[in-house]
């Protein structure tokens, strides 16, 4: 995570004027008539504004490839699912057409019209496809590369832009030769398929090109969770983050990636708290610090897949009861997080303490002040740190029992 430190130099040296001026005055005179309720909706959505960070895939190929599949599994969706994009054996598909990522919408994939269809030729394909929009390209060909599949990647390079080649369908080609030959050897089988798209692509002047071998219905085998490491291997710092955020969780270790740049987060939230916690208003730090951390541990909550509409996402996935998931689940953070829940975890003493002081200090606003902010920032770090911990530690196990993992 090398470019965590840079995230949160900005987050230190720019909180003060995270708010405007006219903000700041509206979060005092909120706080004054209706107290926490009434200063907590702009402090949540100054919270999730934190990062803004876009990442646009152009998922793309020939009609019928299994593009709409792909983009539903990235998104951690079946067909089926409220927004899934379109799964047919016709073509869907006939502009440029996002879908964002459930929870995450600043990542969007875009299901682009098979460059093979009735519709496009593939010179008009490439002037109106919009390529410049997209920070990579996943091209996916459900058999051998084709013409086609050529003059997409050629494009691409032209326009210095990564890509991906994926054989979809893997389980089906797989399933075809076991039914001819009866007895097969399957990893022989895979390596002869990815051999010969190598060699096609060498061929097309594409040499030293990685092939990745998927099936959009079953992202834990073949090269599914090759193919995210390999795209998360070539982003910068920045867009890495957001992309393993969005990832499915169809592993512990994706949980435990995530869990590890939401702790870079938590420094971003202390010092958002601790530059409020300057403002010499009594009350008022601890009424943002409670939005904050409301705000954040949502936030924490749907990125690691434990808000319902997650849950019911990996349930589907994973052909289990939602019950049987939410048994696993051993945290009141789960539950709405309110200014109660936060003092019916224990946290009441710690914030009551503060809140004293914080009176205290504000009739000599320069100690105030720098009590305010060096406080604050510590007691949301201390807070934000273990509410991580606790998620992490639900979200493992709710992975393990969805796909029966020790």
């Amino acid at each position: 995570m090398g470019g965590s430190n840079s995230s949160e130099q900005v987050a230190e040296t720019e909180t003060p004027s995270f708010f405007t001026q006219e903000e700041l005055s509206k979060l005092k005179s909120d706080f004054e008539t209706g107290g926490v309720e009434k200063v907590q909706p702009l402090i949540e959505k100054k919270v999730s504004d934190l990062d803004k960070t876009e990442l646009n895939i152009a998922v793309t190929g020939e009609s019928g490839t299994g593009k709409s599949t792909f983009i539903n599994t990235m998104r951690g969706l079946q067909s089926t699912d409220p927004g899934a994009a379109d799964v047919g054996t016709t073509e869907a598909t006939m502009e440029p057409t996002g879908y964002s990522h459930p929870t995450l919408p600043n990542v969007c994939y875009w299901d682009l019209p098979g460059i093979g269809s009735t519709r496009f030729t593939a010179a008009k394909y490439l002037t109106e496809m919009r390529f410049k929009r997209y920070d990579f390209f996943i091209i996916i060909s459900a058999c051998r590369l084709k013409e086609n599949d050529v003059k997409l990647v050629r494009e691409i390079k032209r326009l210095r832009k990564r890509f991906y080649f994926v054989r979809s369908k893997i389980d089906m080609d797989l399933a075809n030769t076991r039914e001819d030959k009866k007895v097969i050897n399957e990893e022989e089988e895979l390596k002869k398929i990815r051999n010969d798209c190598v060699r096609r692509l060498a061929k097309a002047g594409f040499p030293d090109s990685s092939v990745f071998l998927i099936s959009g219905k079953k992202p834990k085998h073949f090269d599914f969770i090759r193919l995210n490491e390999g795209l998360e291997g070539d982003l910068n710092n920045v867009k890495k983050r957001i992309f393993v955020l969005a990832l499915p969780n169809l592993s512990v270790e994706i949980v435990q990636k995530k869990s590890k740049i939401l702790s870079k987060h938590i420094w971003m939230f202390a010092a958002l708290s601790g530059g409020l916690g300057a403002v010499p208003v009594p009350g008022f730090s601890l009424a943002c610090d409670i939005g904050i951390l409301i705000g954040a541990i949502v936030h924490f909550r749907k990125c690691l897949g434990l808000d319902d509409a997650s849950l019911q996402r990996l349930a589907n996935r994973a052909g289990k009861p939602v019950e049987d998931l939410k048994a696993t689940v051993k945290a009141p953070l789960l539950e709405e997080i309110t200014p109660n829940v936060i003092v019916r975890l224990g946290w009441g003493a710690a914030v009551v303490t503060v809140s004293a002081l914080e009176f205290a200090l504000d009739f000599i606003p320069v100690l105030g002040s720098i009590f305010g902010a060096s406080s604050s920032f510590l007691m949301t770090f201390k807070i934000l740190s273990d509410a991580l911990k606790d998620l992490t530690e639900n979200a493992e196990r709710v992975v393990k029992v969805a796909f029966e993992t020790d």
